[in-house]
């Protein structure tokens, strides 16, 4: 994990610690582990509101890679375009 600046709340300094980034694989595999979890027969609806939540985090983190993806993509077709490729 990765210190990240501080903040300061109540004249106390709090430090953020940064998760190493996962991958397009490790996110699938969490979001496939929260289906299993929601499709219990035995999660209360609160869990699976809680499930829900983190599972629409990353989605928008999977989209947010593709999205990342696809414009280093469009760059690297221009480029080639402009070298006469």
């Amino acid at each position: 994990m990765k210190l990240l600046r501080g903040w300061k709340k109540k004249g106390r300094w709090f430090l953020r610690m940064k998760e190493k980034e996962k991958s397009m694989e490790e996110a699938f595999e969490e979001l496939n582990e929260l289906l299993t979890k929601m499709d219990s027969d035995q999660i209360s609806l609160e869990d699976s509101f809680k499930l829900y939540q983190e599972g629409v985090q990353l989605v928008r983190y999977c989209n947010e890679k593709i999205d990342k993806v696809e414009k280093q993509l469009m760059i690297l077709n221009e480029m080639g375009e402009e070298n006469g490729g």
